[in-house]
């Protein structure tokens, strides 16, 4: 408990330079003048107008994806699982491009359902592949998944060159961006978010039992497939909610389970929860860190945590590779 209040002390810090740090640097004294209705003028109208809504959605983001990540490694009993590794980022990408492409959408509120039409398709394949006599490798998924991550992005990128317009609303939204999200691109994945959130956290405790195998987990009890079942829908709501938002940022949900396990070990109902705070943490240090490298232009949020994460899956993979 004292460490997830010390990474509750550190996301509210991060979350405070979200709003303080930019093109313009804001004093911080003004950032709570202004959310507290103290401070006006043109650094206050900032921090509301424009920083104050890409805070909220990052954090928000980021604990979907950070729980997802925790759940999908869960379930899998892999290590490199998360909504990149699985394909599921890929999925929803690429059904939002063909949705623009074929119905001339234009706005990210409008890409919802077919984010999680394509997450879900992705997730449902990628177990599929990993199967081999009633259950899942953990070699084959990630083979599987890295495959089927490849072959979507290569078709998203055939779609977004046969259509000039398609390229000019898709290439931003595909970077994985928090910057230009109003609250009301979030309002819409509130549910299906809480309800991932929820089914997540219901299925935590199972997961310590999944850990030790499929037959384990049977004699003591826990019903295996419904559990798996459940912990994909959980995925998907949560990665879905994220990429209809933000679109496809990658490896926040494989990093925030690793962060968390060496302080406070590999029970779930300690992983779980401590993602739900890691996961932000890291998106919005990711976000922070891609406004100031470059000020005053700045990298988007999904470039810096491809650039960050590379390494760390590297890293991951000569360990489970052992």
């Amino acid at each position: 408990m004292p460490l997830l209040l010390v990474g509750v002390a550190l996301l509210a810090l991060c979350a405070a330079l979200s709003l303080a740090l930019g093109a313009r640097a804001v004093p911080l004294s003004t950032v709570f003048g202004a959310l507290f209705g103290d401070a006006h003028g043109k650094d206050a109208l900032v921090v509301t107008g424009l920083r104050l809504p890409r805070t909220v959605v990052g954090l928000a983001v980021g604990a979907a994806l950070g729980v997802a990540g925790a759940v999908a490694q869960g379930i899998t009993r892999n290590p490199l699982a998360a909504p990149t590794t699985l394909g599921i980022n890929a999925g929803a990408g690429f059904a939002v491009v063909v949705a623009i492409y074929a119905l001339g959408l234009n706005q990210p509120v409008q890409y919802v359902w077919f984010a999680f039409a394509g997450a879900g398709g992705a997730m449902f394949f990628a177990l599929l592949l990993a199967r081999r006599s009633g259950d899942i490798e953990p070699v084959r998924l990630a083979l599987g998944g890295t495959v089927l991550q490849l072959v979507l992005l290569s078709w998203t990128s055939a779609v977004m060159l046969a259509s000039e317009r398609t390229l000019d609303e898709a290439r931003f939204w595909l970077a994985g961006s928090l910057s230009e999200r109003p609250l009301d691109v979030l309002y819409p994945v509130l549910p299906t978010l809480a309800l991932g959130l929820l089914v997540a956290l219901a299925v935590t405790p199972a997961l310590n039992a999944l850990a030790l195998g499929d037959d384990s987990a049977q004699a003591l009890g826990v019903p295996v497939a419904r559990i798996r079942l459940a912990g994909a829908v959980a995925v998907v709501l949560l990665a879905g909610s994220a990429v209809a938002v933000a679109g496809p940022i990658g490896f926040i949900g494989l990093a925030a389970p690793h962060l968390v396990r060496p302080f406070l070990g590999g029970d779930h109902r300690l992983l779980v929860p401590g993602c739900l705070i890691a996961g932000p943490l890291l998106l919005l240090a990711a976000d922070v860190l891609g406004r100031v490298v470059i000020r005053p232009s700045e990298l988007e949020v999904g470039i810096v945590s491809a650039f960050l994460g590379a390494p760390l899956l590297a890293v991951l993979a000569r360990r489970v590779a052992r």
